[in-house]
C-alpha cells in the first residue's frame, strides 16, 4: 500500500522551494553525482557538488524520545567514527564553506507509533554554510533521515555534501524480512544484528518465524514445558527479557518486531510437552510405502495440532495470551500453512471424524473457528499464510476470515495467487518463493536423496534438487513488481513485501551472507522502486551502487556476501552486458 508524504511546516516549504528549481528525481541523482544513498532516495538534489568538513564537534539537536534520542546518539558515533572511504572516490568535489557543525531535526508528531502506515517520509537540507536541517512527520521518518544523513558523509578527514536537498518517502508501508528460527537457532546478537542491517536499508518489519515442528525456542510464562522440552536445550531459548531486549531495540531502530507461531500445521515441537494434542508427532515424513500424497509432511519434521482436542485451544490461547504480552506489535502471524492431510489421517479421532463424513477443511475451519476470534479479541490484526484460503484441498469458507481483521502472506504462484488474494478483498503481503525465498537454490537437505545421483549431463532441469531452485540473485529480487498485474485499487491491498529465510540449511555461520545484499534489493525496488522516471528498469544502475553499499555494509560489521570481483567496482559499466539474453 503506498505511503503519502506529509504536509511540511512553512520554513522547511521555504528551504524546499530554495532547491525544488535544481532537484532531480532519483534516476538522475546517479549521473549528477557519485554519491550512493542506497536505497536511492525518491528525490535527491546535488547540483554544484560541494563539500564541506565536518566539524570534530558535530552534533546533532533533536527533541527527547525514548526511541528517536538512542537513534540520534548512535548516528552521531557512527557519522563521527565510520570514515567511509568509497570504492570510487566522488570527483570534482569543491570543497568549500566553514565546516558543517550541527544537524537540527524538526519532528511534528512525537507520539505517531510504530505501525503499519506511519508516515516514514522526511526532508534533509545541507546548505552550503549554515546548520543542516531534518525534518519528519514522525520519530521514525527522522530515523530514516538520519540514515541518509550518514551516507552522504565519508573520507578522513570527513567530508559532507553541501547544497544538497533530498525528500524521501517509501512506496511501500511493509518492508520486512522473515527468519525462521526452529529449524536452526541464532542468538539474540544474531537477531539485532539483522535488525540494525535491516534498519540501515530502511526495511522496517522483523518477521519472526519463532516455532515450528523441528523446535520450540520461545520460553513462555504461561506454557514454559513448550520451550523447556521443546526446544534444542536450555542454551537455545528466548527468553522474555530476550524478547523485550529484541523489541526495544527494533523500536530503537524503527524496525517492527512480528511474531509467528505457526499452527495447526508445523506444531510438531509441541508435542515433547503435549503429546496428546499433537497428531503424527515424530512419526517418519514419508513411509516407504505411501506415496507423495499420503506423506505425513512435506519435509522432515512431522506434527499438526488436533483441532477435536478440546485440551488444544487451552494450549493454544495461553500461547496467543503471552505472545500478544510479549509483543505490541499490532499484527500477529498465525500461519495455517501446509496443511497435510496424511498427518490428520494418523490420528484416530480424526480417522472416525473422517468416516462419520467430515473433511479435512472442516477440519481446518473447526480450528480457525475457534482460534481466529480469541486472536481479534486481544486486539490483533491476524496475518496467514495464502493457504488457508487458497490451497488445493483443505482451506477455509471465505466468510470466516472478514478481510478487516485478516491478512494474507503470499509464497506460491507469482503475481497469480497476489491477484487472487487482493481480488477477494484481502490485504497482501508479497513473500514470493519464485522471487523472495533467500533458503533457494542450496539443494533439498534429506539424506539418502537417490535425485543427487545422476550420470553426469542429465541433471539439468531439476535446479540441482531444490525445490524452490535457483538461486535468487539480487537482480532477480531487484527486478520484481509486487503489484504486477493488478489494477490501481487492487495494488492498494498491497501492504508491501518480505523476503524469506527458512533455516533448513542456514544458521548463524552463513546468515549476513544468506541475507545481504540481496534483502538490500529487495529494500530499494519496494522504498523507492525499481524503475528510473521513464519507466524503464534501472537495475544496470543499481548495479554499482550496490556493489559500493555492500562494502560500506561490510565495513559496518554486516558479511554481506559480494555481487561481482573488485575490479568491476573499480571500472564501474566495464563488467555489464551490452547485449539483451531475453527478448523484451
Amino acid at each position: 500500500m503506498a505511503v503519502s508524504g506529509f504536509a511540511l511546516v512553512p520554513f522547511v516549504f521555504f528551504l524546499f522551494t530554495t532547491f525544488v528549481s535544481s532537484s532531480t528525481s532519483a534516476s538522475e541523482f546517479q549521473s549528477q553525482s557519485q554519491i550512493n544513498v542506497w536505497p536511492k532516495p525518491r528525490t535527491f538534489s546535488w547540483p554544484s557538488s560541494q563539500a564541506s568538513l565536518l566539524s570534530p564537534n558535530f552534533s546533532i539537536t533533536s527533541p527527547n524520545h525514548q526511541h528517536l534520542s538512542p537513534a540520534v546518539a548512535r548516528y552521531r558515533r557512527l557519522i563521527l567514527t565510520e570514515h567511509h572511504r568509497p570504492l570510487v572516490t566522488p570527483k570534482h568535489v569543491n570543497i568549500t564553506g566553514p565546516p558543517l557543525e550541527t544537524l537540527t531535526i524538526f519532528v511534528s508528531n512525537l507520539t505517531a507509533p510504530l505501525h503499519h502506515g506511519v508516515n516514514e517520509s522526511y526532508s534533509l537540507i545541507v546548505p552550503i554554510g549554515g546548520a543542516a536541517n531534518l525534518t519528519a512527520a514522525t520519530v521514525w521518518g527522522a530515523m530514516r533521515g538520519l540514515e541518509t544523513f550518514s551516507q552522504v558523509v565519508w573520507g578522513h578527514p570527513l567530508l559532507v555534501a553541501t547544497g544538497l536537498f533530498v525528500w524521501d518517502s517509501p512506496l511501500f508501508g511493509h518492508r520486512g524480512l522473515m527468519l525462521d528460527t526452529s529449524r536452526n537457532f541464532y542468538g539474540v546478537e544474531d537477531i539485532l544484528r539483522t535488525i540494525g542491517a535491516m534498519s540501515a536499508n530502511k526495511l522496517n518489519v522483523f518477521h519472526w518465524h519463532i516455532t515450528d515442528s523441528h523446535s520450540f525456542p520461545l520460553l513462555l510464562p504461561s506454557e514454559p514445558d513448550l520451550a523447556g522440552k521443546g526446544s534444542y536445550g536450555s542454551q537455545m531459548q528466548y527468553s522474555p527479557a530476550d524478547v523485550k531486549r529484541i523489541v526495544e531495540f527494533g523500536l530503537e531502530h524503527g524496525v517492527r518486531v512480528l511474531p509467528e507461531i505457526d499452527s495447526p500445521g508445523h506444531t510438531g515441537s509441541w508435542a515433547e510437552a503435549y503429546p496428546e494434542i499433537v497428531a503424527c508427532a515424530n512419526m517418519f515424513w514419508w513411509p516407504a510405502e505411501v506415496d507423495w500424497d499420503d506423506r505425513l509432511a512435506s519435509e522432515p519434521g512431522t506434527g499438526h495440532l488436533n483441532p477435536l482436542n478440546p485440551k488444544t485451544y487451552q494450549v493454544y490461547k495461553n500461547v496467543t495470551q503471552d505472545v500478544t504480552a510479549l509483543f505490541p506489535e499490532p499484527f500477529y502471524h498465525a500461519g495455517a500453512d501446509e496443511i497435510i492431510p496424511g498427518c490428520w489421517k494418523a490420528e484416530p479421532a480424526i480417522q472416525t471424524f473422517l468416516s462419520n463424513g467430515g473433511t479435512f477443511s472442516q477440519l481446518l475451519e473447526i480450528f480457525i473457528n475457534s482460534t481466529f476470534p480469541y486472536i481479534v479479541s486481544l486486539n490483533r490484526t491476524v496475518v496467514y499464510w495464502e493457504d488457508v484460503l487458497l490451497d488445493a484441498n483443505v482451506k477455509v469458507d471465505p466468510t470466516m476470515l472478514p478481510p478487516e481483521n485478516t491478512i494474507l502472506q503470499t509464497w506460491n504462484n507469482g503475481p497469480n495467487n497476489t491477484k487472487q488474494i487482493v481480488a477477494s478483498g484481502y490485504r497482501a503481503i508479497v513473500s514470493s518463493s519464485d522471487f523472495y525465498y533467500l533458503d533457494c537454490g542450496h539443494g533439498d537437505f534429506p539424506g539418502n536423496d537417490s535425485q543427487y545421483d545422476q550420470k553426469p549431463g542429465t541433471d539439468t532441469e531439476n535446479n540441482g534438487g531444490s525445490w524452490c531452485g535457483p538461486f535468487k540473485t539480487w537482480e532477480t529480487i531487484y527486478n520484481y513488481d509486487i503489484t504486477y498485474g493488478l489494477s490501481d485499487e487492487e495494488a492498494k491491498l498491497v501492504l508491501g513485501g518480505e523476503v524469506a529465510l527458512w533455516s533448513e540449511q542456514a544458521d548463524p555461520t552463513v546468515l549476513d551472507a544468506r541475507i545481504w545484499p540481496r534483502a538490500s534489493a529487495m529494500a530499494e525496488a519496494l522504498w523507492s522502486g525499481n524503475r528510473d522516471k521513464t519507466g524503464m528498469k534501472r537495475y544496470a544502475d543499481a548495479t554499482d551502487r550496490l556493489n559500493e553499499w555492500r562494502y560500506r555494509m561490510v565495513a559496518r560489521g554486516i558479511g554481506a556476501e559480494p555481487i561481482q570481483p573488485l575490479w568491476c567496482i573499480r571500472n564501474p559499466g566495464m563488467c555489464n552486458t551490452v547485449h539483451p539474453f531475453i527478448k523484451q
